[in-house]
């Protein structure tokens, strides 16, 4: 909602309804605490990567980088993800390569297709990540996942979007936050996607690989030319600028809701120069252009941030 980040007055109005919601999360977070609801501890490691705001932040580059650095650190990683987006016939749903963006959600076939790794999406965490360890894996990445208290986890890495932060500071509906700010004092680290950073966090910054098809043939376009751009993520001009940044020329600049997938109507007055899009909207793509591609980036963060998960991976005693 653009006008919490405009710090829009009307918002003012919605404040008795922010102040019933931090009564209820507050009441919510303290029954889990004091053991007055139960959680359910996976038998291996949990690792959540999640936000403070709604809307994306770039969570998802940074679970890709994750599965693929604990692989080299030796670990047999998986991801268990809510599947925003999907409808499955049944749940837990164990994704394979024929599972559509329909039935798991963009963000898991992604993941799924980017890493080759586990990937179950269930509306409970709890049986995903047991399905999950079942499956053989010894570290499970919970994409997204932050409130959901009922699943214990190890280590906490909150996302933070560099440009728009937390916008107005306050909790929906008023604002973007789903907990207050005092959250980021309880995780392990703090992710800025882009910059510029607070003291204490860690940069990530998302590299452009080179274009791939979707629907295009031939080679892609090259820097320089004309093209219609299109993003359904949650910040659409960080994915414009970055075009621009590489020297393409944006004539058309359609941007779509966060998993929001786009329909053969919204393509029809497009000419023919080639579309580009992000590789999210990729997975769920419904044809109606014949000169697409999409951008694939990865995330690359800082070594000290790489040491921080190496120490607090070798603190973990899980199951004691």
């Amino acid at each position: 909602m653009r006008a919490w980040y405009r710090r829009s007055a009307w918002l003012w109005l919605l404040a008795p309804f922010s102040l019933l919601f931090a009564l209820a999360s507050g009441l919510r977070r303290r029954l889990y605490r004091y053991g007055c609801q139960a959680r359910y501890r996976a038998p291996v490691p949990v690792i959540v990567v999640g936000n403070l705001t709604v809307g994306g932040n770039g969570k998802t580059p940074l679970v890709v980088w994750l599965v693929e650095w604990l692989r080299g650190q030796g670990y047999r990683p998986g991801v268990i993800s809510r599947g925003y987006g999907g409808k499955a016939a049944a749940y837990p749903l164990v994704l394979n390569e024929t599972t559509s963006a329909a039935e798991a959600g963009d963000e898991p076939v992604l993941i799924y297709r980017r890493t080759g790794c586990p990937v179950v999406v269930g509306p409970n965490r709890r049986e995903a990540a047991a399905r999950l360890a079942a499956l053989g894996a010894d570290i499970i990445v919970s994409d997204d996942g932050l409130q959901h208290y009922a699943l214990a986890r190890d280590i906490e890495l909150v996302v933070v979007d560099g440009k728009r932060r937390f916008g107005n500071g306050f909790l929906l509906p008023m604002g973007p936050l789903r907990e207050g700010r005092w959250r980021l004092e309880t995780v392990a680290a703090v992710i800025n996607n882009g910059g510029p950073c607070a003291p204490g966090e860690y940069l990530m910054t998302l590299a452009p690989g080179p274009l791939q098809p979707v629907s295009g043939k031939g080679k892609p376009p090259k820097p320089g030319s004309r093209v219609h751009a299109l993003a359904g993520i949650g910040h659409p001009p960080r994915f414009f600028t970055t075009l621009a940044e590489q020297g393409f020329i944006l004539e058309r600049q359609l941007a779509l809701g966060d998993h929001q997938a786009v329909t053969p109507a919204q393509l029809a007055g497009l000419g023919q120069a080639p579309l580009l899009v992000t590789e999210k909207d990729a997975v769920k793509w419904p044809g109606g252009h014949d000169d697409c591609w999409y951008l694939p980036v990865d995330a690359r963060l800082p070594t000290e941030f790489e040491h921080l998960l190496l120490s607090r991976l070798k603190e973990l005693n899980h199951g004691d």
